[in-house]
């Protein structure tokens, strides 16, 4: 111990002899005086740093003093609530593609993206991802830095956690305040979420510029799929590099231009090198070896690039864009009920209506909804097949239009349009539809949107079935099919007709007027129904064109509209007979499912009894007979499957509509034709056919098509059964009361089917007469006392003035036409109408002889009942035979002589003399010229004088007898 302090005290002797020296003593002045300086350099920079930090925070508070705070379940909402595009599907789940959008994005998990896409975005976007709280204060420092010296390198500063708050809770403004909010929700988020979720969420929102088809895409899902054509979770080393080196700026190194045209080799370039940087950044952050960069840096990624593919709006439009209407319609009502606002003032409130549908588009184009339809996809494009196939839709216009791009007149294509729907009865389900001919000519969508006249297809809808079920009619009921005298409760100036101008049936069957679709009986059918407002029926089948105060038209009866109905309406309704009169909803949205999975809408059926079943039985029954004896025969014979349909054609004014809609008990098909600016179907029929049948040929060749696709479906395997409440009853055919003794005698008695709980023909018929009748232009009238007996028919039936008056009802009508010739009772009955003739004589007759045929020419007057022919021997005529006007005019004549003809009016007025004819007699001499005698005065009028006098009957005879030949002849 004492030489250790011998030591120290040497040193300290050898210590104060240094510190004497005068360079120590001048060290120690001017150490002292740095140590000071330094101390205050030291309290100036922390006073200055002080300062500049309670500055900055200040400035800081002042940009983020407006930012609310938000809470962990605000915050964790909003980062989710990223748009993403809603996907249609066609029945059975059978994906279709995606609906129209601005920006497409398919959401995806974390764990379904391939490892390398995860590390190449760490790798350039985010180094300290895993170890900082949101933000990276170096890089904040030095973007601050090159911003505030403007430099030309701007390295940026920002986190994912901070580019997903920009993206999905602030916006992409360039400002300080943006940044500084952004900075404080950046940590603040790092708090309520898992670095897991952070990466996640922001895989699925960062922009990644267009894709094959120049769509915008979002989201490394939709990037993966439209610009390599692969899942997230499959993307190799490069492209995971090319696809994370997008974000940066994604317009430049995406490598599609708008439109989907692959970019030129100099465009690509520098996409190329971005993906080389990434690739680089990787290995230099360990997240790749070097042989791992050196074997990809060089790969031609081009080679990768997707082709582009058909988007559903191209290859489906009609197709696309009626999904697209129809869920905005779900929608709308749903945003407003949630609202508490009534859905039916959408239909009124324009205003109203355009905020809703906004918020519906906008829902549609963001939500991720999977919305899945009814349409059978095979079926569609089968039908798309027909259409294309089908070779007489008519002729093609063409039209002149401005060019709307260059404003230059240009000639365009106008076709006959289609419009036809495919609609499962039991369930509503719309399983196919046309909507045109080409979607670029015309987007009007023919099947759901246009709205046309239906034609006759509006009669068992508005007519027949209401008449049954309000017990006016069964199905063999007689109607009237006669002329209207009587138009004054009508708006028409003079009588409708049915399509062949002339014809009038008189009594018929209704079920043969529907069969035949006659107009003149559907309207005076109406009239007996039109207070009672039958429209009513067409409005709980769906019809929603309608006018108030139309059921009051009668034109309506026969398909006169204001307005119209669309195919799939007039379709719908017809699926009303087919299920027991309940009217069943056509739909095609079965159910929408959100981005979570949940269903938030799915169809539900709702029945609407129209119709009893027994009379929606009794009107296919009767619908039966268009397909095999009336205006459908040609898609009948042209099935190739034999199933129990019911069909109705309908033909509008000047044929600019063509109409056929078929059901069988599981499906009904509607089909349309007509240019959309209501030019007629007729011309070139020589070419075309006459458009009834081109609809028929259209009709099968759907039906056919249909039926090979789905035959179970198609081919019902049960045909119509009828009801309880369905009947067959005898009935007088003419009256359709209970058949009397006389109607039996007459043979007038039928039977058919009714509704037993609206009528029933329990009370006797009264209306028959006995009656002897007279026949003029094929109309039968009853015989007059002066009538010439051997031009009279005796023993028939006639029926009294009531039941004329009945039958004609308020529209009135020529009585005389109740019975015609070609009518089914005109062997049995005649109208007792009685004949008002003008009380001149009938005009005379030519006739002319061809060996021993006497013929003559029909005369010109009205009220010609029949023919006599004469002899004329030595100036006296001879009667040799007596014709009904009924008849042919023609007569074998016997014997040598000269021969005139006079016709005879059912007044017994007769006409004057024809010219005379000759046989000559044949002799064996060379013959004598004979002597001609003199002929009567050509105004002669009868032969009595010519005093207009009825003549009396020839030898006083009675009724005629024709013999086998047709001739009649005297007794």
């Amino acid at each position: 111990m004492n030489k250790w302090m011998e030591k120290i005290q040497f040193y300290k002797e050898k210590l104060d002899s240094w510190h004497a020296t005068k360079w120590a003593k001048g060290l120690r002045i001017s150490s002292s005086v740095i140590w000071n300086l330094c101390l205050l350099f030291i309290i100036i920079g922390l006073s200055f740093g002080i300062f500049a930090a309670s500055v900055g925070a200040g400035y800081f508070a002042s940009l983020v003093k407006d930012e609310p705070l938000r809470g962990k379940d605000e915050m964790r909402s909003e980062i989710f609530n990223y748009e993403e595009t809603s996907e249609i599907y066609f029945g059975g789940d059978v994906y279709l593609g995606k609906l129209r959008t601005d920006l497409e994005r398919t959401e995806t998990k974390l764990s379904a993206v391939s490892p390398y896409v995860i590390d190449a975005v760490l790798a350039t976007e985010d180094e300290y991802f895993e170890v900082h709280n949101g933000i990276v204060p170096k890089a904040i420092f030095r973007g601050l830095l090159q911003d505030v010296t403007n430099s030309d390198t701007q390295t940026g500063g920002s986190t994912l956690t901070q580019q997903l708050i920009k993206n999905q809770i602030l916006t992409n403004e360039v400002s300080y305040e943006r940044k500084a909010k952004e900075i404080l929700l950046a940590m603040r988020l790092e708090r309520f979420m898992t670095k897991d979720e952070i990466l996640q969420a922001y895989l699925n929102i960062i922009p990644y510029g267009r894709n094959a088809n120049g769509r915008n895409i979002a989201g490394i899902e939709t990037a993966a799929q439209g610009i390599f054509n692969v899942k997230a979770k499959d993307l190799t080393l490069p492209q995971a590099a090319y696809i994370a080196g997008i974000p940066q700026a994604p317009f430049a190194y995406t490598p599609f231009r708008q439109g989907g045209v692959l970019k030129e080799a100099a465009a690509l370039q520098p996409g190329i090198d971005r993906m080389k940087t990434v690739l680089f950044r990787m290995k230099e952050t360990g997240y790749i070896t070097k042989e791992e960069y050196e074997a990809t840096k060089d790969y031609d990624i081009t080679k990768d690039f997707r082709e582009p593919e058909d988007l559903p709006e191209e290859r489906y439009p009609w197709l696309t864009t009626e999904i697209e209407n129809r869920v905005k319609e779900i929608f709308r009502k749903q945003f407003a009920i949630r609202d508490n606002i009534d859905p039916e003032r959408l239909k009124h409130e324009s205003k109203l209506y355009e905020k809703y549908d906004i918020l519906a588009k906008r829902a549609i184009s963001t939500g991720g909804y999977r919305i899945h339809t009814t349409i059978n996809k095979e079926m569609y494009e089968t039908m798309l097949k027909v259409r294309d196939e089908f070779e007489f839709y008519g002729h093609t216009y063409k039209k002149e239009i401005k060019d709307p791009n260059t404003g230059e007149v240009i000639e365009q294509d106008y076709p006959v349009q289609v419009g036809s729907m495919l609609i499962e009865n039991g369930t509503g389900k719309i399983l196919s539809f046309l909507g045109g001919r080409d979607f670029e000519l015309e987007k009007l969508n023919h099947a759901t949107q246009a709205i046309r006249p239906i034609g006759s297809t509006m009669k068992p809808l508005l007519v027949y079935a209401p008449a049954i079920e309000y017990g006016v009619i069964g199905a063999g009921s007689p109607v009237v099919d006669i002329k209207l005298d009587n138009l004054g409760s009508t708006t028409w100036t003079k009588s409708p007709s049915n399509y062949s101008p002339l014809q009038e049936k008189g009594i018929i069957s209704a079920r043969d007027a529907l069969k035949t679709s006659q107009n003149l009986t559907t309207i005076r059918l109406y009239d007996l129904i039109m207070d009672k407002k039958p429209t009513d029926f067409l409005i709980k089948m769906g019809f929603t064109h309608l006018e108030p105060g139309e059921y009051a038209n009668h034109a309506l009866s026969i398909g006169g509209m204001t307005n119209g109905a669309t195919v799939e309406e007039n379709t719908n309704a017809f699926g009303t007979f087919a299920n027991d009169g309940q009217f069943i909803d056509a739909y095609m949205i079965e159910k929408i499912v959100d981005a979570n999975g949940k269903t938030i809408f799915e169809h539900e059926i709702e029945p609407v009894q129209v119709f009893s079943p027994a009379t929606a039985y009794i009107i296919t029954d009767m619908l039966r007979d268009v397909l095999k004896e009336g205006t459908a025969t040609v898609a009948n014979s042209r099935l190739k499957f034999k199933s129990d349909f019911a069909a109705k054609t309908g033909t509008t004014q000047d044929h600019n509509d063509s109409w056929l809609v078929g059901y069988n008990p599981n499906v009904s098909l509607g089909v349309w034709l007509g240019y959309d600016y209501n030019e007629t179907l007729f011309y070139m029929n020589n070419r075309y056919n006459h458009p009834s049948v081109r609809v028929n040929m259209l009709w099968s060749n759907m039906m056919n098509a249909m039926y090979d696709i789905n035959p179970e479906l198609v081919d019902a395997p049960n045909d119509f059964k009828a009801p309880k409440g369905v009947v067959s009853k005898s009935f007088c055919g003419i009256s359709g009361l209970a058949a009397s003794d006389a109607c039996s005698q007459a043979g007038l008695v039928k039977s058919d089917l009714f509704n037993a709980a609206a009528m029933l023909p329990t009370s006797a018929d009264d209306s028959l007469i006995s009656s002897s009748y007279v026949v003029m232009n094929e109309n039968k009238y009853r015989a007059l006392d002066s009538t010439p007996i051997e031009f009279v028919v005796k023993g028939g039936y006639g029926v009294n003035e009531e039941f004329i008056k009945r039958m004609l009802g308020k529209f009135g009508g020529n009585a005389s036409k109740l019975f015609p010739e070609n009518s089914a009772f005109a062997g049995s009955v005649v109208s007792e109408e009685v004949f008002e003739a003008d009380g001149s004589p009938p005009a005379a007759v030519t006739a002319t002889l061809s060996g021993t045929t006497l013929t003559w020419t029909k005369s010109s007057s009205p009220d010609v009942v029949g023919y006599r022919i004469f002899q004329v021997v030595n100036g006296e005529r001879v009667p040799v035979a007596s014709k009904l006007e009924a008849e042919n005019y023609s007569y074998s004549i016997n014997g040598h002589g000269q021969y005139i003809v006079v016709s005879v009016d059912i007044t017994g007025l007769q006409s004057g003399a024809s010219n005379i004819v000759s046989i000559e007699e044949e002799q064996p001499e060379p013959p004598v010229e004979p002597v001609v005698p003199p002929l009567l005065p050509d105004g002669g009028g009868s032969d009595n004088g010519g005093t207009g006098e009825p003549i009396p009957p020839v030898d006083g005879g009675g009724e005629i007898t024709p013999p086998d030949s047709g001739d009649i002849t005297t007794p």
